[in-house]
Order: structure tokens, then C-alpha cells, then sequence
């Protein structure tokens, strides 16, 4: 019995084995056959989106930082010696031209110009009297009745006289313009500044201290100190403008304040500087701009942003096609027989979202937007055309896109 079951197990186990072999065989197999159908795979050219390198008029910009000041700055100063007695003006407030600023005590001029009129009147008498006495003695010469030489010293005294009366009409008018110097007015239309003078205070020629200043803010200037480089760049566009009268150069240079915003008005070229201040290493060039309301005010900052140049004809390409390698570009390039090139390039300004391509590339040669990773020189691709991105287009895929809880209520309880 024990013999029966030792032949029934050792069966049991013989197919066992062959069953396992069989299996680990077939597994095999497949494995085999499928690495077989993964190497035989044919893979297709790598697929990369392209464009046409287009050609258009590049402005180049620059952009400068300065401060604002006053078209026209006037200090205000005494021309006469005296104690203040008013100051006629709101700090702060506009003035116009003429208006009364401060007064000066005019006593002690009213009291010089009455003492040289009636100088002038005592010579004035005086010279009648002489000219009296020279037509008599010219008749009595005439008549051979007077020696000549009395006459001749008659004349000379009359003639002292006159020129006596001239010197004393000169001081009438001093006194009198000194007296008028006692009331100080505004030589500009703008807004008067902070007094720094007080009543009581003594103030003339000898005080070199500024009783207040008047800036004329509309239009109001924006000076700009620009670099040597920057000024070569923007050179040529500048001698143009300055050839033109004011009012007929463009109002190109576009302003931005300390807040980061556009103001609405642009400025024109006003002047460029002389000279370079070798302190600084910069020329001053200023524009001049409206300024309604006067809400610019002088010291402020603005960051002014010009065109210095217009390329013309420039071959331009999306940035994002532009590869970087170690301070070199490189663009993908697919030729006529569909392979591809990278190839160095040299980059001039970027200009928006676009890279203006200086040299290495033609008009109208297509370049790899997406999928340089993809490629090599010499390799053959698959190009397709690429599709800039719009903001609108953008902003419509947005708004489809459902919020949080509109998906919350579609879906089902």
C-alpha cells in the first residue's frame, strides 16, 4: 500500500514541475515578444512649433530718471534797504505777474524823493536866471556894446546850470524808483512759495537772503541727467528736435511718476546741456510739459521714457525662442529641407514680448518657438506653425473656465 502512494505522489510532483516550466517558458516567451515589437517600433520626427522671422520699424527706448522744477524760477529779493511792514500774499497761493508780494516802510524814500525834487527846482531857477543873462549879453555883444569874453562866461555858467539840472532829474528819478523798489511784486505768474522773510524784519542789497521764491509750474520742466552712453544713443534724435522752433517739436518723451503712473501729458525736448559735469558723468537734457492744475510740483522724481532711435526693417522673434547659453543666444532654425540648425545669434533691445535680432538670422526664415529641447542640428523635425497668444483670447478662456462653488452646485446630490 505504503509503495502504491510513493508512485502516486512522485507522479503528482513530475507534472507539477512540468506545469511550472511550461508556464515560466510561455512567460518568457511573451517577455521576448514584447521587447521584440518595442525595438521594432518606428518613431517619428520630433514635433516642434515654428514662424516666419518678420521684419518691422523697432522703437528703441530709454528711460531716464530726474526731478521737476519750474519753468521759470524767480528768487524774490529787497532792492532797497528798509524794514518790512506786509506780506501781501497767501504762502502757497498763485500769483500773477505784478502782484504785491511784501512792502518795505517807505517814509525814509518819500521823504529822498521830496528833498531831490526840490533840489531840482532850486537848479531849475538857477539855470532860468543864467539863460536870462546869456540872451542879454548875446544882444549886447551884437550890438558891440559888451566884451565877448563876459558873454563867453555867462554861456559856461548857464550851460553848468543845465547840466546841473540834467544830474538832478537823474536823482529825482533814483529817489523815485526807490521808492518804487518798497513794494516788491512778482515778476512771473506761479505759485509763491513759503516765506522766509518776516514783518519786521530788515532786509536790502546787503541781505543776500531770498525773501521767497516764484516758480511758474504750467508748463513745468523735467530735468533729466543722462549718461554719456545713453546720450550717443538718443543723440541724433535730439539734434532733430532742437533744429525744429519749440512749438513744432513732438511731444514724444512720456512721463511716469513716483507712483509708478502715466501722467497724461508728454513732454518736448526743451534743451540739452552745454557741457558733461564731470562729478556726475551725465549732460542734462530738460523737457517741458503741461502741468494743469499745477500738480507737479518742483523736486518731485518721474522717470521719463523716450524713443532714442526707430530700427528700421528689424528682424524680430518671440523671446521664448531665444536660448541663453553662457552669455551667447542661439536660435532653432528649420531649413528648406526640414532639418534643423542651431544656430548663434546676436540680440539687440527687447521690445515688448519680441527679441530684435541683430545678425545670424533672415527675414522670413522660420525659427523654433517651442520645442528647441527636442531638436539637434542636422536632425529632421516636424514644424508647425506657431500661434502668438492673445490677452483677449486669454481673458476669454477665463471667463469660461466655472468657479468653485458653480461646480459645486453642478454637480449631483
Amino acid at each position: 500500500m505504503n509503495s502504491v502512494l510513493d508512485a502516486v505522489s512522485r507522479n503528482v510532483m513530475t507534472s507539477f514541475d512540468e506545469i511550472l516550466l511550461a508556464v515560466i517558458v510561455i512567460a518568457a516567451t511573451s517577455e521576448l515578444t514584447a521587447c521584440g515589437k518595442k525595438e521594432t517600433a518606428i518613431v517619428g520626427p520630433p514635433e516642434v512649433l515654428v514662424i516666419e522671422a518678420p521684419t518691422r520699424d523697432v522703437p528703441v527706448y530709454r528711460e531716464w530718471i530726474g526731478t521737476f522744477d519750474g519753468s521759470q524760477d524767480a528768487e524774490i529779493k529787497a532792492r532797497v534797504t528798509g524794514y518790512l511792514i506786509k506780506r501781501a500774499y497767501q504762502e502757497g497761493s498763485l500769483v500773477k505777474k505784478g502782484d504785491l508780494l511784501f512792502e518795505i516802510d517807505p517814509r525814509p524814500f518819500e521823504a529822498a524823493l521830496a528833498e531831490a525834487k526840490s533840489e531840482l527846482e532850486g537848479a531849475r531857477a538857477t539855470q532860468t536866471a543864467s539863460q536870462i543873462e546869456v540872451d542879454r549879453s548875446k544882444a549886447l555883444v551884437e550890438q558891440h556894446a559888451m566884451p565877448e569874453k563876459d558873454y563867453t562866461n555867462k554861456k559856461g555858467l548857464n550851460d553848468a546850470n543845465i547840466a546841473k539840472v540834467a544830474a538832478l532829474q537823474a536823482k529825482v528819478q533814483e529817489a523815485q524808483l526807490n521808492l518804487d523798489f518798497c513794494k516788491i511784486t512778482s515778476p512771473v505768474e506761479g505759485i509763491a512759495a513759503v516765506a522766509r522773510a518776516q514783518v519786521g524784519d530788515l532786509v536790502g542789497p546787503a541781505n543776500v537772503a531770498t525773501l521767497t521764491t516764484v516758480d511758474t509750474l504750467d508748463p513745468i520742466k523735467v530735468v533729466l541727467p543722462v549718461s554719456e552712453s545713453d546720450y550717443f544713443a538718443a543723440s541724433q534724435r535730439m539734434q532733430e528736435s532742437m533744429s525744429k522752433p519749440f512749438d513744432q517739436r513732438a511731444e514724444s518723451t512720456e512721463v511716469f511718476l513716483a507712483d509708478g503712473s502715466l501722467f497724461p501729458h508728454k513732454a518736448r525736448l526743451f534743451s540739452v546741456d552745454l557741457q558733461e559735469k564731470a562729478s556726475t558723468g551725465t549732460i542734462l537734457v530738460t523737457g517741458l510739459l503741461s502741468n494743469p492744475g499745477g500738480v507737479l510740483r518742483p523736486g518731485f522724481f518721474a522717470r521719463a521714457r523716450i524713443v532714442a532711435q526707430i530700427l528700421k526693417d528689424a528682424v524680430v522673434v518671440p523671446q521664448r525662442a531665444v536660448y541663453e547659453v553662457q552669455g551667447s543666444y542661439q536660435l532653432g532654425i528649420i531649413g528648406a529641407d526640414g532639418k534643423a540648425e542651431i544656430r548663434p545669434v546676436k540680440v539687440g533691445p527687447r521690445v515688448g514680448s519680441d527679441w530684435v535680432i541683430a545678425s545670424g538670422l533672415k527675414p522670413g526664415e522660420k525659427v523654433v518657438v517651442e520645442g528647441l529641447q527636442k531638436i539637434k542640428s542636422g536632425t529632421a523635425v516636424m514644424a508647425k506653425p506657431w500661434t502668438r497668444p492673445s490677452e483677449n483670447t486669454a481673458a476669454a478662456n477665463s471667463a469660461e473656465q466655472p468657479t468653485a462653488d458653480e461646480e459645486k452646485k453642478s454637480q449631483p446630490k
